[in-house]
Parts: structure tokens; sequence; C-alpha cells
């Protein structure tokens, strides 16, 4: 299709059902004048010259991939371990058509436009950190699979807020792979090839040590269970829908400044590894609880482990071990709950509480153990154990309900996650921004589609 058939199509009866699956009911009519403002930015500004890409003419293809919330595994993916995660409707889109020549021009509202030559796809320093470094990153992982690709130009968008801990990093990662894949490779990577990718494109080229889980959740869609334990990781869809129990999922942006936060990104993982090194082994899976516990209940041991990995790294370690356990007890509650029928509303209710206890078992060891709710260099910014703490006063003050309530994401700043009684949920939502800010509450959908194109009759 060209650009006028696209947005002909945007404009139509049949884009209702599609937009609302993936953004749902109320949010068609706003999706659909986003699509048609990155389709039409495509056609009419200063990306192409005008002999190139007249108005009407040329392919157009439109790509989204979905920002991810993470249910269960802070900070375990890293060290081989296991997560449960999720899409949702919150995404990067882009509008693109494809080049002759070997140049990328991204183009994104509100950041700087980005044109890069992938004929050379080898690690810039200078590049560190930006756009141009995810995208070239993203080329390179083509190039070494043996995959010829071209440029493209794209107009884009993302609804994926920065810091939020929903991965807006992976989801432009992953939406370039999607891209490349589409125009170039047929289509024909899985989910984890995509992740592969991308996550490597954030390592090597960005410069921050992220694991696999956030582009794994973000390329495959819906609610998934991943275990790391090997290169190719088993993703296992799942149902997830807190609105069944008559909860809704939310995240608090609690702002922060996340300025300097990739050494302390850097350090989970990295002082990880050492507890497991000190056992030989190159990740903590591999090292198993027994050594550490072991080592603990020996004077000798403990005293030598200590002193060359650290008590924080010890903590951590321990956290990983736990929430390794955790993520196999959610899991588990989860079938159970989306196996009830509907007419059982009281054990429906009494699963959910018990996912739920999970979850704040989960917060309090990323708090205790893991600590990962504000950064060791800034003690005077702790946004995230301020938004906890009220949310837990909340509850309290609530009373009728569980609510359960954890760091989300890489932590240190950004975001918490939230389960709140859609009966409260307009009260916690003011109590909340009071504190920091309009629109800091942000109720997420849980979407079923991963990275894709979007096909579409004219």
């Amino acid at each position: 299709m060209n650009g006028k058939e696209w947005i002909a199509a945007l404009k139509g009866v049949k884009v209702r059902a599609l937009f609302a699956s993936l953004y749902g009911e109320r949010a068609v009519e706003q999706q659909r004048v986003r699509y048609v403002k990155l389709v039409e930015g495509l056609l009419n500004n200063d990306m192409f010259p005008a002999e190139r890409f007249p108005e009407t003419a040329g392919p157009v293809r439109i790509f989204t991939a979905p920002g991810r919330t993470e249910l269960g595994g802070n900070h375990t993916d890293h060290n081989c371990g296991k997560v449960l995660a999720a899409s949702v409707q919150l995404d990067a889109v882009a509008a693109v058509a494809p080049r002759e020549d070997n140049t990328i021009v991204f183009r994104s509202a509100g950041f700087p436009d980005v044109s890069i030559d992938i004929t050379d796809t080898g690690v810039r320093q200078e590049e560190k950190g930006a756009a141009e470094a995810l995208l070239r990153g993203v080329a390179a992982g083509f190039v070494e699979r043996g995959i010829f690709v071209k440029g493209w130009t794209a107009n884009a968008g993302s609804t994926v807020f920065p810091g939020s801990g929903l991965s807006s990093s992976a989801a432009l990662e992953v939406l370039a792979g999607k891209i490349f894949d589409g125009l170039y490779g047929g289509a024909a990577l899985s989910a984890i090839e995509l992740a592969k990718i991308a996550q490597n494109a954030e390592n090597r080229y960005y410069g921050k040590p992220s694991g696999l889980m956030d582009q794994a959740a973000s390329a495959s869609g819906g609610a998934v269970a991943i275990d790391f334990a090997k290169p190719d990781p088993e993703v296992i869809r799942m149902e997830f829908d807190p609105e069944r129990a008559g909860y809704a999922l939310c995240v608090v942006n609690t702002g922060g400044n996340h300025a300097d936060l990739t050494s302390d990104y850097g350090a989970v993982p990295a002082e990880m590894r050492e507890v497991a090194a000190f056992f030989s082994a190159p990740n903590l899976r591999e090292a198993g609880r027994e050594a550490l516990t072991y080592a603990l209940a020996d004077h000798r041991q403990a005293r030598s482990v200590r002193e060359r990995c650290g008590d924080r790294a010890i903590l951590r370690a321990l956290h990983f071990f736990d929430e390794n356990d955790r993520v196999d007890e959610m899991r588990k509650i989860l079938e159970r709950f989306n196996a009830l029928s509907e007419q059982n509303k009281k054990e429906i209710n009494e699963t959910f509480s018990l996912f739920l206890q999970t979850v704040n078992e989960s917060g309090a060891s990323s708090w205790e153990l893991l600590q990962n709710i504000y950064p060791p260099g800034n003690p005077q910014e702790q946004g995230i154990a301020l938004a906890l703490t009220i949310t837990r006063y909340f509850a309290a003050e609530v009373g009728k309900s569980r609510i359960a309530c954890r760091v989300h994401g890489g932590g240190f700043a950004g975001a918490i996650q939230a389960y709140i009684p859609q009966a409260c949920l307009d009260e916690y939502r003011q109590t909340m921004e009071a504190v920091f800010g309009s629109g800091a509450v942000t109720v997420l959908k849980i979407r079923s589609l991963g990275a894709a194109e979007l096909v579409m009759d004219s």
C-alpha cells in the first residue's frame, strides 16, 4: 500500500477491531489520529527529497513493538534465571519506506533526527547511549546472520515513556529489528532471535548491560514465562488478566533523575556473577543456591566469600535464588487462577490474593536484598521508596482488599508497579498524583500481539 491508501484504510471501518485489540475500545479514535499523523509525516516532511518520494507514491509499511511490564523475576534474566513478563498497550510505532541506499533515517517526535550509514556496522564509542547505537547494533545483528539489508526511512512515535520500567529502549530495538526483518529478512526470524539481536545492540553498541527479558517480552507479545537457563530460552505463553479479579495493573512514574545510572544497573549482574565465580560458575543459575547456603554455614568459607565478593553481592545473590523460586510459584498460581470458571468468584479472588502476596514478597526482596530502590550515589532522591510507602499506607487505609506493590523494572529511579482494586482506583490515582504529578499513574492493559508488521486491505 502507498501512503494515500494507508491513510484511507486507517480512517476506515476495518481498523477498529485491530486497534481495539491492541489498545482498548476507548483508545481507537486516538490511535487512528496517531497512525494517520505518522504516515502523513512520512509523506509530507523533509525526510525525503521531493523527487524521491512524492506524496502518494511508493510503498509504505507500518510496524509496531510494545513496551513490557515485568510481573515477576526482578533482575534474574541476566544470570540465567526465570521471569514472568507481558507486553502492554503502550508501544513504539513507525511508518516506514524502504530505501535503495544503506542509510537509515529515523525521526521520532521529541527527539533529534537520526541518520546513519549502515555500511559500517562496527561499534562506535561516540554513539554509546544514543539512538544511533541501537539502530546500528540492530543492523549489525542481521549482517552477522548473513541477511543482506539496506536502508529505510521511518517516521516513528512511542507511547512507552522513558524511565517507567516499561522498556522504551527495548521497544525501539525490537521495532528496528522487526523493520529489518520485514523489509529484508522475509519476516523469518523468531521472537527470540529478534530479542537476541536487540539485546546485543543494547549491550555492545548502546553500553547498557541488560538481560534478555525486556526484548523477549516485547517481541513475543502477551504474558510469557521465560526460563533463561539455555542460550535459546524457553518461552511459554500464559493468560494474565487481573481485571478478572477486579484489579487494575498500574505503574506509577515517580520521575527522578535517570542520568548516570548505568553503573548502578551494571553492578547488579556483575556482583551476582562475582558470587557465581567464587564457586567457579559463570552465573548464579549454574552456581546453585546450595553452594552459597553451605558456604555461609561454614565460618571459613563465609569469611572468604564476604571478603572476595562483599556483603551486598551476597544479598543480591540470595535475592536471585528467592526470586527464581517465586517465579515458579507465581506461575503455578496463575495457572490455577486461569483454570477457574467465572462462577467460582470466591476462589478466583482467593487465588489472586495468593498471587498478590508473592508480588509483595518480590517487592520486599528487591528493597531489602537486591537494593535497587534508590541510587546509592544519591540517597536524597528516593521516589520509588516514597511511592511504595505511600501505596502501603493507602492499602492500610482502604483495609478491604489486599493491595500489592513492587519496584518496576531495573529500579534505582523510575516507576513502581501496583495492583489496585478497581473500586478504589480513582482514589489511588488522586493520592499518587498529588505527590508525583498529573499523569503519574498509568493503567496497563496486556496486549497479545508482540512486535509485528500491520497488514490491512486498502
